[in-house]
């Protein structure tokens, strides 16, 4: 059984939905591709699956651990190659705010769950994932 169903609107748009929660998300190609750059290109998906598949698992960590993450944000920075036409790295910026007292031990823990995240682990070995953990 599919979870997610979808449907190719034209103009290189596409509608997905997933299907347990109704929730829907659109995609369009980017502009320097042929589209209007209106929604997520379908790499940007990616890029942005990396993110929150970092912060997920160390979401996880962090509540197992009773390491509050309120505040925490995170940037993530899609290149591109163009020979073929690939994600060629994913940037990810984490920020911890003022007020978080992490140990060593903790950080490292932190550090671990996002590099060993499922979505990290499935992506081709060439592109690059540079992650940046900032403890302010």
């Amino acid at each position: 059984m599919p979870t997610i169903k979808s449907t190719y609107l034209g103009q290189l748009r596409t509608q997905a939905t997933h299907l347990q929660s109704g929730n829907t998300l659109l995609t369009d190609a980017p502009t320097d591709n042929n589209g209007r750059g209106e929604a997520f290109s379908p790499t940007d998906l990616v890029a942005a699956a990396l993110g929150s598949c970092m912060m997920t698992i160390v979401g996880i960590v962090a509540e197992r651990e009773g390491i509050s993450l309120e505040g925490v944000t995170w940037e993530t920075t899609k290149k591109m190659a163009s020979q073929p036409r690939r994600i060629e790295a994913i940037e990810i910026r984490i920020t911890f705010p003022q007020g978080h007292q992490l140990s060593q031990v903790q950080q490292a823990k932190l550090r671990n769950a996002a590099q060993t995240c499922p979505v990290a682990l499935s992506l081709h070995p060439d592109l690059r994932q540079e992650l940046t953990i900032v403890f302010e």
